[in-house]
This record gives structure tokens, C-alpha cells and sequence, in this order.
């Protein structure tokens, strides 16, 4: 993408691939970092900071709204399918649940962030749930539901995610050294 951004994006960086298919419903709230693709059918109604060397894959849908937001750092991938909840009604019957009722008669809504940081790899159809911290080098293992924050350089799995293994860290950290990070 070129410097000049037909986005409208809040930033962008050098050697970002972004499908034509990719939706962003607030792109002046979107910045992205260098060495970034975003494919097929990725779909970000949040605020969203996604950093360098940042892979998402199709069919991810980002939903929050303008007051919640995403958070990506660098060395960070997302599989296909993936869903990332960062702001949701709370469904307790206080109100009417939807975006189109006027605010006075809605639900309690849930806006939050969700953060994933550096080295992160998440499986193919997982669900992050509203103020959700994936730690440092944790992986989230396809189709588990994360309802809280990880541990860093942990393997998680299942519904709901659970701890099952260490991760080892040493040649990422060594290998993003190399690049500059």
C-alpha cells in the first residue's frame, strides 16, 4: 500500500497487504504497523492498533463498536475463521438488546479491549471474549473459547481454554532481535 491511503486509515505502515474484501467500519480509528496482510473477509468495527509483522487471515470478525478496541503487537498471528468479541450486550434483560435501539432503552453493553501481545498464535475458528489479555508467546489451540486472560508462552486448548503445555521462546525472541525489535 502507498503512503497515500485510500483507507482512510488513522496510519499505516511500509509492506501492508490488505484484500479489497477487508472491511473496517471506523477506519480513522485503525492504524497499522509494517510487514502486515490482512486477507479475505476480515471484518473490524472496533478501534484497532495492529503492529508490525501481523498476519490475519480470512474470515476473522473483530465486533465492539467505536468504544471498544484491539490490540495487536508485533510477531502476531490470527487464524481463519477466528472471532473477536470486544464489546457485547450483557443480556440481562435491563433493556432491549440491539444496536438500533436508541441508547435509553438498551442493555447494559460491555465495552472493552482486547489485547494480543508479541508472539501470539491463534487457532483457526477460536472466540476471544470481551477484555480478554493473551499473553506474550501464548497459542490458542482451533476452535477453543477464551473467556480469560493467559499465561505467557502458553498452549491453550478447549472450551473453555485451558492451559496444557509451555511453549518455548528463545529463537523468537532472538530471531525479532535480529529484525530490529
Amino acid at each position: 500500500m502507498s503512503t497515500s491511503d485510500p483507507l482512510n486509515l488513522k496510519s499505516i505502515g511500509e509492506d501492508v497487504f490488505i484484500s479489497p474484501t477487508v472491511i473496517f467500519t471506523r477506519p480513522h480509528l485503525v492504524s497499522i504497523g509494517n510487514h502486515v496482510a490482512i486477507d479475505h473477509g476480515v471484518y473490524i468495527t472496533t478501534q484497532a492498533e495492529i503492529g508490525d509483522y501481523i498476519h490475519l487471515s480470512p474470515y476473522i470478525t473483530v465486533i465492539g463498536g467505536a468504544k471498544s478496541k484491539l490490540i495487536i503487537e508485533n510477531f502476531a498471528t490470527v487464524a481463519a475463521g477466528t472471532r473477536i468479541i470486544a464489546g457485547s450486550d450483557a443480556f440481562l434483560g435491563e433493556g432491549l438488546t440491539s444496536v438500533t435501539v436508541p441508547e435509553k432503552y438498551r442493555d447494559t453493553v460491555n465495552f472493552s479491549t482486547i489485547k494480543i501481545e508479541k508472539f501470539v498464535g491463534v487457532g483457526t475458528n477460536v472466540v476471544i471474549m470481551p477484555g480478554v489479555t493473551l499473553a506474550e508467546g501464548c497459542v490458542i489451540g482451533a476452535n477453543s473459547l477464551v473467556t480469560k486472560d493467559t499465561e505467557p508462552w502458553t498452549i491453550y486448548m478447549g472450551n473453555p481454554a485451558k492451559p496444557i503445555k509451555k511453549r518455548r521462546k528463545d529463537k523468537m525472541v532472538l530471531f525479532a532481535k535480529e529484525l530490529g525489535y
